[in-house]
Order: C-alpha cells, then sequence, then structure tokens
C-alpha cells in the first residue's frame, strides 16, 4: 500500500479549496507580539548555564571537555561557548517563533505524508481518530485510484477475518484489473502460493505457536552466542 499511496503522491500535496478554513473562521492565538519579557526559571537557568560555560573556557578548559565534565551535548556547549552575551540565545528563538508566527492567516494546512496515508489505509477503522478520518476522506475524494485501493484493502481484511478465502481468485482478479502500483503486484504474487494462502484465510489453524518457537529458540542463542555449546542450548531450550 505504501508503494501504492506514493504513486499517487500528488494526490496528497493539492488539498481541495473546501477543504481549507476561511479567513475569518481562523481562531486568533490572542498572545502578545512582545516577547521581550523572558522570565521564569528556564529563562535563569539558561543564564546561569551560560555563565557556568564561559567560566570553564576561562580557565582554560577545552570545549569538549567542558561537555564531558557537564554531560551535556557538545553542540550545547558549543552554542553557549559562541554567544557572547546570554540574551543572543534568547533572541534566536524569539526570531525563530516571529516567523511563525508571522506566516499569512491564509496558509493551507501541512499536506499528510505517504507512511500517514498508508497506516489510514491500512488500520481498522474503528482505530482511527475523528481527525485521522476527515483526513482520509479528503485524500480519497480527491484521488479515485487511492479510493479503489482503500475498497481493496477493506474487501482483504473481510476475507482475512471472516477466513472467506474462497473468494480470494475474484479478490485477485479485481486487483489485477485495478492496475495499482505495489497491490497489483501483491496480489498477483499471491498465486505462488495459492492453496497455503487460501488454506490460511480459511482454516482456524495457525503456525503462529510455531513461530513463537522458533523466534524463543533463535532468542536463547543470541544470548548465549560464542559461550556455550550444544548440549547447554539444548538444557536451556527444555528448561526455558
Amino acid at each position: 500500500m505504501e508503494t501504492c499511496v506514493a504513486a499517487h503522491r500528488d494526490c496528497l500535496r493539492n488539498p481541495s479549496p473546501s477543504s481549507l478554513l476561511p479567513e475569518t473562521t481562523r481562531p486568533d492565538s490572542g498572545r502578545p507580539q512582545d516577547h521581550s519579557a523572558l522570565v521564569g526559571r528556564r529563562a535563569e537557568h539558561k543564564k546561569a548555564a551560560h555563565a557556568l560555560v564561559h567560566e570553564l573556557l576561562a580557565q582554560g578548559n577545552s570545549r569538549c571537555a567542558i561537555a564531558r565534565h557537564l554531560g551535556w551535548g557538545l553542540n550545547t556547549v558549543l552554542r553557549y561557548a559562541a554567544a557572547e552575551h546570554a540574551p543572543v540565545i534568547y533572541a534566536m528563538v524569539r526570531a525563530h517563533i516571529a516567523t511563525l508566527r508571522g506566516a499569512p492567516p491564509g496558509t493551507p494546512p501541512r499536506p499528510p505524508t505517504v507512511r500517514q496515508v498508508t497506516g489510514w489505509l491500512t488500520r481498522h477503522p474503528t482505530a482511527l481518530s475523528e481527525e485521522d478520518r476527515a483526513g482520509l476522506k479528503n485524500v480519497l475524494a480527491r484521488c479515485p485510484e487511492l479510493d479503489t485501493a482503500a475498497g481493496h484493502v477493506r474487501d482483504f481484511g473481510e476475507l482475512l477475518s471472516g477466513r472467506l478465502g474462497a473468494r480470494l481468485p475474484a479478490w485477485i482478479d479485481a486487483v489485477d484489473a485495478s492496475q495499482l502500483p505495489g497491490l497489483t503486484g501483491f496480489a498477483l504474487h499471491l498465486h505462488r502460493d495459492f492453496d497455503a494462502v487460501t488454506a490460511g484465510l480459511t482454516l482456524a489453524w495457525s503456525s503462529g505457536s510455531i513461530e513463537g518457537a522458533v523466534n524463543r529458540i533463535k532468542k536463547i542463542k543470541r544470548q548465549v552466542y560464542g559461550r556455550a555449546g550444544f548440549d547447554l542450548l539444548r538444557k536451556l531450550i527444555l528448561l526455558q
């Protein structure tokens, strides 16, 4: 599905005009634009950190030694060391926030990513939030191909949860006719193990317990790798 969504990423980048809120309905943050007064414990902490870094520099310590001594990241120490005065650091934050708040009110929302849309399509509808369902509805309204792919995903989910393996040939033919990137290839490759896939979509039996035992054995092998032979590995497997 991720391949299919990536092939139609243009549908994600062009939101419909109806999905954009008019300028009059956009809420106003109501926050003052003057951020010159920086108070609080965070500001005092930054001032103290700036003074501490410069004090250690004056004592002849290197920046790497200061980072190791304080347990800070080297980039953090470099930023404090490069700032001659502590307010310079806050000015950088204020300037960045000003650019964000100065964006025009009519700016369209950020489009969803390929991975986000893939998750919307492959998760159960009841597991989606209201915002996710609204985003998926907008995407499917703009892209008929992804709308068709969503229908195939729902149908395959019904085959899997309802053990309706007899419907698998019809599902493969429908996906093949749609010629969707990624999804069509997946459906056609099911012919390689058609009997096994049909049995998996029909019978109540599962190899999950066997796979779990295999994973447990692999975990034990990794824990004693290079420290024990086969005899000890056998005892660990039998006792755990």
